[in-house]
């Protein structure tokens, strides 16, 4: 299996996926809310690195209209990537450096164990956590990046039973306020997402995320959910967040959430607000 981090790859597939927004015609920047609702568009899946600096992410944010929560990734060594956050200082230092900037403050968690490297109190001045199911442990324990290449998978329905309950695992183990990406599959997947992600699985994912509190994220970068999944989570009255997942000057394009926003007819009552200090995940929920 080739070294790709998740950054590059999602670095790479951000250009691909911009250029396939501009040729549909998608807008872009503060001219596209023009006659849309006055839904506030928050990407809470900004992240920093290369170009893209504090500074400039702000200059983006200012431009597009659209308001950034920052994340940075989070969790134990075992996680290779740049600026992972791995104890209270390191939490700290990436605390401060955003204080007092018109941003949220939150973390991109990795891997079950994360909560391990960090106190609780600290963790509760993040305005948010979210994480995702890409990362899925192998029944021989092994963890399987399911965005490189070189994945093999044997049973794609056993396969899928398994990442589902993953989806479930995350949210019931993790104080999260998001599950970012939900709904991914790897390349060798895609092609048969709706016929993969049957009614009864999506809704096991949903009804675990209204149990455990968890906003379903709109991801511009997979697009993703799926209209008709999207459609589900939203008579089953769960709450949304927007974000781009983009990894470069693409940061904050949230055109397929703001598409979906508009098939869904969303409103401001049925998105993800960051909540109050006292009623975090990590101070209101025991996880194990």
């Amino acid at each position: 299996m080739s070294d790709i981090s998740r950054r590059s790859f999602l670095g790479r597939t951000a250009v691909l996926a911009g250029a396939m927004m501009t040729a549909k015609g998608s807008l872009s920047g503060r001219a596209e809310a023009a006659g849309e609702s006055d839904l506030p568009f928050i990407d809470y899946h900004a992240h920093l690195g290369g170009e893209v600096t504090l500074e400039r992410a702000l200059e983006i944010s200012r431009r597009r209209g659209v308001k950034f929560g920052i994340v940075e990734h989070a969790g134990t060594k075992a996680n290779k990537y740049p600026n992972l956050l791995s104890n209270d200082d390191d939490l700290k230092k990436y605390l401060d450096m955003l204080a007092g900037k018109p941003v949220f403050r939150g973390i991109q968690a990795e891997g079950l164990d994360w909560m391990t490297c960090f106190s609780k109190e600290l963790v509760a001045q993040l305005d948010y956590v979210l994480s995702d199911a890409l990362t899925l442990p192998e029944k021989d324990g092994r963890r399987v990046e399911l965005w490189k290449p070189g994945l093999k998978i044997d049973d794609r329905q056993e396969f899928m039973d398994r990442y589902t309950e993953f989806h479930v695992q995350v949210m019931a183990r993790e104080p999260l306020d998001i599950l970012a990406n939900p709904t991914y599959l790897p390349p060798l997947l895609a092609q048969d997402y709706d016929a993969l992600w049957t009614p009864p699985r999506t809704e096991r994912i949903i009804d675990a995320a209204l149990q455990y509190g968890v906003a379903i994220e709109i991801s511009s970068w997979a697009r993703l959910p799926s209209l008709a999944v999207l459609r589900q989570a939203k008579r089953a009255g769960a709450k949304f967040s927007f974000g781009s997942n983009i990894h470069g000057l693409d940061v904050g394009n949230l055109d397929y959430a703001r598409q979906m926003a508009r098939e869904l007819g969303l409103k401001r009552s049925d998105l993800f607000r960051p909540a109050p200090v006292g009623q975090k995940p990590i101070e209101r929920r025991l996880v194990s």
